[in-house]
Formats: C-alpha cells, sequence, structure tokens
C-alpha cells in the first residue's frame, strides 16, 4: 500500500485494473485501518476519476453475494447520500410508494456513513431483519412488492470499511458506489446524486449498461428531487432541468424536509408519513420521486398519471401495506 499511496500523492490516477486490484484487497483485509484511511483520504482531496470508479465497481460487484430474484423489470431508488442536508429518506419513502403502487422494487440500502440516518438504520429501527437468502428476498418481493438489501451482507468490502466509514464520518467513495452495485441488477434505476460533476462521471459510466436508469440531482445541492429549487433529471437520452411546478407541487422550504437527529426520531417521521400523518411538504416530497421513478419505468402512462398512481398509493394506504408487509 505504500507505494500506491506515494503513487496517488503524486497526483497520479488509477487504472481500472489498479482499482479493481486495490479494491479487492480492500475487502481481503489485506491493509490496516491506517493505509485504508489515507487511501479514502485521497479521494477527499480530488475527485474519482472514470476509470477508477469503473474499476471500484467492478472489483464489488465481482465478490458480491449472488441473488436471484424472480423479476425481471424491478426498480431501484437510491441516493449517492453525501450532500449533508440530513433530509427525511425521501427515496426510501419513495420506494414504498412506487411499490405500493404496484412496481417491484429491489431496493439496495446502507447504514449511514456521513449522515445520521440511512435507509438501514430506519428499516431497523422499524423492525426489519437484514438478509441475503434469495428464497427470503423473492417472498418480500412477492407480498410486499419490494425486497430491501442491505449493501453490507452482499458485498464484502463494504463489510471490512463500514465502522471505519462511520468513524470518519465524511462523504468517500464508497458513496458513490452504493448506487451502481446493487447485487440483484434492477432494470430501472432512480439515482440522486449531490453534485453534477458526479452525475457526469455516472453518465458516461451507467451509458454503457443494457439496463436504464435516471440520474437526478437537485440544483441546490440535494442529491435527489428536493422541490426546494429546480432538479436537473439525466436520462438516456438528454437532461432537462423542472421547477416544483413543472412536477405538479409548490416548492418546499429546506426546513420543512428535515429529518430528525436521530434514527430513532426519522423512524417515527417515516412511519408517519406512510401512516398518512405527514406533512403537506414531506408528502409532496415524497410523490414527486415516486412519480418520477415510475414515469421512468414507461409502462404506466404520463408523468400526470404516475402523479395519481403515486398519491393514491401515499393517501390510500397502499404505501403503508408494503411496508407492513416487508416488517411482517
Amino acid at each position: 500500500m505504500k507505494e500506491i499511496l506515494e503513487y496517488l500523492f503524486n497526483h497520479h490516477t488509477l487504472s481500472k485494473s489498479e482499482a479493481k486490484a486495490i479494491m479487492i484487497e480492500i475487502a481481503q483485509n489485506k491493509f490496516n485501518a491506517t493505509e485504508v484511511t489515507a487511501f479514502i483520504s485521497i479521494f477527499l482531496m480530488r475527485s474519482i476519476t472514470l476509470k477508477e470508479l469503473e474499476g471500484f465497481r467492478e472489483a464489488l460487484l465481482q465478490m458480491a453475494v449472488s441473488v436471484q430474484l424472480d423479476v425481471a423489470d424491478a426498480l431501484d431508488i437510491v441516493g449517492t447520500g453525501g450532500d449533508g442536508k440530513n433530509t427525511i429518506n425521501i427515496s426510501t419513502l419513495a420506494s414504498f410508494v412506487v411499490a405500493g403502487a404496484g412496481q417491484k422494487v429491489t431496493k439496495h440500502g446502507n447504514y449511514g456513513a456521513s449522515t445520521i440516518t440511512g435507509s438501514s438504520n430506519v428499516l431497523e429501527e422499524l423492525g426489519y431483519q437484514f438478509k441475503n437468502d434469495s428464497d427470503q428476498l423473492n417472498e418480500e418481493l412477492e407480498k410486499a412488492n419490494i425486497c430491501f438489501l442491505h449493501a453490507p451482507y452482499f458485498h464484502p468490502a463494504l463489510q471490512s470499511v463500514g465502522l471505519l466509514r462511520r468513524s470518519l464520518g465524511l462523504r468517500t467513495f464508497f458513496n458513490l458506489l452504493g448506487p451502481l452495485v446493487n447485487p440483484a441488477k434492477p432494470q430501472f434505476s432512480v439515482i440522486g446524486v449531490y453534485n453534477l460533476e458526479i452525475a457526469r462521471i455516472y453518465q458516461y459510466l451507467l451509458q454503457k449498461d443494457d439496463r436504464d436508469f435516471i440520474l437526478v440531482h437537485g440544483l441546490d445541492g440535494y442529491d435527489e428531487i428536493s422541490l426546494t429549487h429546480d432538479s436537473k433529471i439525466i436520462t438516456k437520452k438528454g437532461e432537462e432541468i423542472y421547477s416544483a411546478e413543472d412536477l405538479g407541487f409548490d416548492p418546499v422550504s429546506h426546513k420543512s424536509i428535515e429529518a430528525g437527529e436521530t434514527p430513532q426520531e426519522s423512524a417515527k417521521i417515516f412511519r408517519n408519513i406512510l401512516e398518512g400523518k405527514g406533512t403537506v411538504q414531506q408528502n409532496s416530497v415524497v410523490q414527486a420521486n415516486a412519480a418520477v421513478a415510475l414515469y421512468h419505468t414507461h409502462k404506466f402512462g404520463s408523468y400526470d398519471d404516475c402523479l395519481l398512481m403515486a398519491q393514491e398509493s401515499l393517501e390510500s394506504g397502499k404505501a403503508l401495506k408494503s411496508l407492513e408487509a416487508l416488517l411482517h
């Protein structure tokens, strides 16, 4: 590792094969915590390159625990995290709304590293038991229309650096890898990114995939459609900027979509929203993300049709039923 660090400290970057080899060695615990921290720190001082991200991703997918799910057109809604905004768990809430509307969801998530509450924190707090058994996950998909894949259960490298990431409490390149390495390999991905530079790298990388994707970025720095400002949405066909009004909503304030100060508080807010006790602003941002996700599958008609489906799923309790079915 010393030679690698010297090489990188001298402003060199890694090739795809070098990045892949190093990630495999990190997963195999070949390096001590100090060495891995130094390695991670390099990418806090400069942007990751496309080749490096490709290599890291390929290593994680190669080493991932295999999962066989009986669904051909599943969707994932996931964000990089690391936007520093401490919002309610929008992508996870939207996932249950989408599941309640009839679209299968294979949700990939993790504990928060640079935020208080990641999707895994919330679901664990609500009583969900993580698993990586394909039969059990298929059963969840059957009864709840959604299954949850806790990243460390599928990726040895994420398990080996999890404690380190949480102790650093900073956004690292592992934030960028999470949305790219869902072991279920869903056909559709809605990926929230915290800045446009990362969106560009993702776009180059994902263009090569057969699977479909959209990237969403709140232009005031959110890794999701926040309705606090305009949002940029990037697809294989191009990119567009949408205001809250374009998406069918009034703008919301930053304060109105903040999460709790603890996982317990965030889980309570999460359940309240699905139980129909959310504020207009909380509901709006969840429905907007769910509607965009449904529209992305090209299965449910116009965006307005998808928005009506998202609203009905949340307001009728279908989204809550998906959560309850997943937990029991």
